[in-house]
């Protein structure tokens, strides 16, 4: 176990830890952030503890996806877009895992550009449906990426 031991750039705090350690904390106040209230808002998966990503932010991970040799490819989901459990109380089975593909993947794409028409083109059609951006290996034959482009207002 190692201790921390005081110096000039930490002051103590008061009270003591269960096992009688000294609590230490920096000079300045300290802000915590909440990474998931308990309820009332669901997850999904990669990015999705950050705030919603704009256009900008869009084209960025697009753009690093293709960079890394994967292909885009866009899946959507009308109906509850969460993983859930409806049909089994199984251990390790979910409903919501998967998604319906929107046409098929963009092979040959190199501008996240015409990614985001189509992203545009299945929330227009879709207005209540969730749209997702993976990024898919196609020599791995895996997907690497995944991540929410639209939620539904």
């Amino acid at each position: 176990m190692t201790m921390i031991t005081p110096s000039s750039e930490l002051t103590l705090t008061k009270g003591t830890s269960p096992a009688g350690l000294n609590e230490f904390a920096l000079g300045g106040r300290v802000r915590c952030m909440q990474v998931w209230p308990p309820e009332g808002l669901k997850k999904f998966e990669t990015l999705s503890y950050l705030p919603p990503l704009d256009r900008e932010g869009l084209a960025n991970e697009i753009s690093y996806l293709m960079r890394m040799g994967w292909v885009p490819c866009l899946e959507f989901e009308v109906g509850e877009a969460y993983i859930h459990r409806e049909y089994h109380n199984l251990p390790g089975y979910y409903d919501g895992r998967y998604w319906t593909m929107w046409k098929l993947p963009m092979y040959g794409c190199t501008d996240p550009a015409q990614v985001l028409k189509e992203v545009d083109e299945c929330s227009q059609l879709y207005p209540h449906a969730h749209v997702r951006i993976l990024g898919f290996d196609n020599k791995r034959q895996v997907q690497c990426i995944s991540f929410i482009a639209y939620k539904p207002p």
